[in-house]
């Protein structure tokens, strides 16, 4: 996620100081932000970011975490709201659809948890930031989906300093 650190929208809004990218990159981040009104991330993601957020998460929306575990909702400062759902995916993107209103429901990850809305046929696009790490074996977003992957094109590509941008939408 080095690339998302290092622009200027993302570092004010976590309070980092001053710095960072401008620029394309820049903007498109801001405009995710600015669109999205409930995010949605699986128990893994967010046991990596529990530790390493700051203070106030950077998500400033409420946010449903997929998990089995039981556990009371854990307010942080900014309007961050992370509530914990047991339920399954389509009870997360119901809380997240009244939550959200008529802005966008961002699903963070992981790719386990994206797949399971792309399985569904609940997403709309994806924006996927394509850099090059290796972190072992990982998962592959698009493996074992059959039809569900090719029901979508790329509209754009964004050439960043830290990665790729490609956004997919629905063929």
């Amino acid at each position: 996620m080095a690339w998302l650190i290092n622009q200027q929208y993302f570092r004010d809004k976590l309070q980092f100081g001053p710095g960072g990218e401008t620029g394309a990159v820049n903007e498109m981040v801001r405009h995710t932000f600015e669109r999205t009104g409930a995010n949605i991330l699986g128990k893994r993601m967010f046991d990596q970011g529990e530790v390493s957020w700051p203070e106030e998460a950077p998500f400033h929306t409420p946010v449903y975490v997929l998990t089995h575990e039981k556990r009371e909702p854990w307010v942080r400062p900014g309007g961050t709201t992370f509530y914990f759902i047991n339920e399954g995916p389509e009870r997360a993107l119901e809380l997240a659809r009244a939550a959200a209103g008529e802005r966008d429901i961002r699903i963070s990850g992981g790719a386990d948890v994206i797949q399971q809305y792309l399985t569904l046929n609940l997403i709309d696009e994806l924006e996927i930031a394509l850099a090059p790490v290796l972190f072992g074996a990982g998962r592959r977003l698009f493996e074992n989906l059959g039809e569900t992957a090719s029901q979508f094109r790329i509209d754009s590509v964004l050439n960043g300093t830290h990665a790729t941008h490609l956004r997919y939408v629905r063929a």
